[in-house]
């Protein structure tokens, strides 16, 4: 069976979910391709998907970023589910440096904690321009006040890294009540955070300027050998662009610079006629 065709119709950002363990990046990431699923702009992808390997059901935390997509009325977005854990900060940092924004999650019963910290300074090396805020778990709060404690000391930290904490959108809502409601109503009043968050990504995050007009560049993120295909290589485009049948150097694999010619181009088992800066 042929796969589909990748139709660039609207922009492309890439965005992710950062933030300290177990503060619901997972499920945020699933909640959002949820409730986007309900208008038809996503395909569900349930958390158990996301965190699929063995060793994250069992110990269940995140350790591999994973990428799903999904869109808004105005953009297409690739995401990038980061791991919290500190033992898997490499992985973090090469997800965060594929993004053109990225949305912190902080669980309000907690506040920022040590990687809280730690991803923001790390977003603000790796040059991730822009940042919006989910306030996660605000269904086990019960004083409002302390709420608005939670989101001063989120916003001082933005602003400790460097990124304009005063103006950065703060949404308020519940993943896990969005990712265990029945409704199949978008307008629930369980999904409304979400829209928010959705919302707060068209408009804040500024759309990424790419340099098509460059020679090709992509770092290799990883490699897989596949049946019946060969090498298969995944990585974000950094510059330039690339279609099937040109051919492209690998460089700092070994002293010797190995040529080789690209058969096919994907992106979420879509094929890409061309693949561009930011796919």
């Amino acid at each position: 069976m042929s796969k589909a065709v990748f139709v660039r119709a609207k922009p492309h950002v890439n965005v992710g979910t950062i933030g300290h363990i177990d503060h619901g990046k997972t499920t945020l990431t699933s909640a959002i391709t949820k409730v986007l699923s309900l208008r038809g702009l996503a395909e569900y992808v349930p958390f158990e998907r996301i965190d699929k390997a063995p060793e994250e059901r069992l110990r269940g935390i995140t350790i591999n970023i994973t990428h799903v997509e999904y869109e808004s009325e105005k953009r297409h977005y690739a995401h990038i589910d980061c791991p919290g854990h500190r033992d898997y900060i490499k992985n973090m940092i090469t997800g965060a440096a594929q993004m053109d924004g990225a949305i912190l999650v902080v669980a309000a019963p907690e506040g920022p904690m040590p990687q809280t910290r730690e991803h923001v300074l790390l977003a603000r090396q790796v040059n991730v321009p822009a940042m919006v805020v989910f306030l996660n778990k605000v269904d086990m709060m019960d004083d409002p006040e302390l709420l608005e404690l939670v989101e001063l000391e989120v916003r001082d930290l933005l602003s400790q890294y460097g990124y304009p904490g005063e103006e950065v959108p703060v949404i308020r809502g519940s993943a896990l009540r969005a990712l265990e409601s029945s409704s199949t109503d978008p307008e629930a009043e369980e999904y409304r955070p979400i829209w928010e968050l959705i919302r707060a990504l068209d408009e804040y995050i500024p759309e990424p300027v790419r340099e098509v007009d460059k020679p090709f560049l992509m770092p290799i993120e990883d490699v897989f050998s596949i049946k019946g295909r060969g090498t298969v290589v995944t990585g974000r485009i950094e510059r330039g662009r690339i279609r099937p049948g040109e051919e492209v150097e690998i460089v700092g694999l070994r002293e010797e610079v190995k040529r080789t010619v690209v058969t096919s181009i994907e992106m979420f088992h879509k094929t890409l006629e061309e693949g561009l800066a930011g796919d």
